[in-house]
C-alpha cells in the first residue's frame, strides 16, 4: 500500500510539472502574439497618419465599446505602439528579441536607447539573465555595456585556456557600481564590504551571471596564522572560486602579491579535482592602468584589476537616469492587467 501510495504521489507530481510547462509555454506563446499584435497595430497607425492625434482617441473609445474589460489599449500605449513599429523596423529584431521581452522591455528599450545595436545587446542580456523591466533600466542606465566591453587588465588571456578565458574577461566590468552602498569619505574597507553583503541581491546583481555568495572576510589557516578573504564567491560557469579583494585606495603593485597568496591557499584548501583554478579580482578606487598591467604580468595565478564607484560619484545625468518608480507605473498596470486576463 506505500509503495502503491508512493507511486500515486510521483504520478500526481509529474501531471502538475507537466500542467506548469505547459502554462508557462502558453503565457510565453500569449507575449509573443501580443508584441506581434501592438507591432501591426503601430504599424497600421503609421501608415496613415493623415487621421491627426484625436483619431487615437476615437480608436480608444472604440476599442472599449467593442472589447469590454480588455486592457492596454489606452492612448497613451496606441502612440507607444506607433512609436515601437517605426523604431523596430527589423524583423530579425522583432523574432529574436522583442517577442521574448514583454511589452514594458520593450518600451524600455525604445525609450532609454537610440540606436539598433545597443537594444539588441541589452535585450539579448535581459532574455539570458531573466532580468525585471526595472533591473534592465537600471543596467541602462549605469552602462553596462560600456563597463563590460571596456578593455580589462587582466591576465585571464595567459594563465586560462580557451574558452574559460574569455568567459572570465567578460564576467569583469570596469568600474563597478555599487549604487546601493551608503558612501561615505571616511568609509574602512570592511565597512564597505559589510554593506555590499547586507545587501546580498544588488551585490550578486552587479557581480553577474553565475556568482554564487560563500561568505566574507573568509578564514583560512595556514600553519598558525589566520587569513582571511575579503569576500569569496563561487562562479557557476566558470566553475571555480573567485576571491574579491576589496581596497579603498588606488591600486599598488603589492595588491597582487597578496592576490596571488589567497589564490594559492583557496586552490590548496577548497578547490577540488572537479573546479578549475580559483580566479581574484582586487576591486580599488583608482588604477593606473601602466601599473596594474605590469604588477599581473609576471604574476602566476589569474586575476584581473577594476576600479567601483558609488551613486553619488557618478554625474547627475546617470544618477537622474536611475529608474523610478513613479515613471513606470501605467507600464507595470499595463502589463499586469494583461497578464490577468490571459490567465483568466
Amino acid at each position: 500500500m506505500e509503495m502503491q501510495e508512493m507511486n500515486q504521489l510521483q504520478l500526481i507530481t509529474e501531471i502538475k510539472d507537466k500542467i506548469q510547462t505547459a502554462q508557462y509555454r502558453a503565457l510565453l506563446n500569449v507575449n509573443k502574439q501580443l508584441i506581434r499584435l501592438y507591432w501591426e497595430i503601430g504599424t497600421s497607425l503609421n501608415k496613415n497618419t493623415s487621421y491627426g492625434n484625436k483619431f487615437i482617441d476615437t480608436l480608444t473609445q472604440e476599442i472599449k465599446v467593442a472589447f469590454p474589460g480588455v486592457k492596454g489599449y489606452s492612448a497613451r500605449n496606441l502612440r507607444y505602439m506607433k512609436r515601437f513599429a517605426k523604431e523596430i523596423t527589423d524583423p530579425d529584431f522583432l523574432q529574436t528579441v522583442s517577442v521574448k521581452l514583454s511589452w514594458s522591455h520593450n518600451l524600455v528599450l525604445i525609450e532609454k536607447l537610440d540606436d539598433m545595436e545597443s537594444r539588441y545587446w541589452y535585450g539579448a542580456k535581459a532574455i539570458e539573465n531573466g532580468w525585471s523591466v526595472t533591473v534592465l533600466e537600471h543596467q541602462i542606465a549605469t552602462g553596462l555595456i560600456t563597463r563590460s566591453e571596456r578593455k580589462k587588465i587582466q591576465n585571464f588571456d595567459k594563465l586560462l585556456p580557451q574558452p574559460k578565458s574569455e568567459l572570465a574577461i567578460q564576467i569583469m566590468k570596469d568600474p563597478y557600481i555599487f549604487d546601493f552602498v551608503e558612501f561615505d569619505e571616511k568609509m574602512k574597507e570592511r565597512q564597505i564590504e559589510d554593506q555590499l553583503v547586507n545587501d546580498i541581491t544588488n551585490f550578486l546583481l552587479e557581480m553577474g551571471k553565475g556568482f554564487a555568495y560563500m561568505g566574507h572576510q573568509y578564514p583560512l589557516t595556514l600553519g598558525d596564522d589566520e587569513f582571511n578573504l575579503d569576500i569569496l564567491f563561487y562562479n557557476t560557469l566558470l566553475h571555480c572560486y573567485v576571491v574579491v579583494d576589496l581596497k579603498t585606495k588606488k591600486f599598488i603593485p603589492e595588491y597582487a602579491g597578496k592576490m596571488n597568496f589567497y589564490l594559492s591557499l583557496v586552490d590548496d584548501q577548497l578547490k577540488t579535482e572537479r573546479y578549475n583554478p580559483s580566479i581574484g579580482l582586487i576591486l580599488c578606487r583608482d588604477k593606473n592602468k601602466t601599473v596594474a598591467e605590469f604588477a599581473l604580468k609576471d604574476i602566476a595565478k589569474p586575476m584581473g584589476v577594476s576600479e567601483y564607484r558609488f551613486t553619488q560619484e557618478l554625474p547627475k545625468e546617470i544618477q537622474d537616469a536611475f529608474p523610478k518608480a513613479a515613471d513606470w507605473a501605467e507600464h507595470i498596470i499595463i502589463e499586469t492587467t494583461i497578464d490577468e486576463k490571459n490567465s483568466q
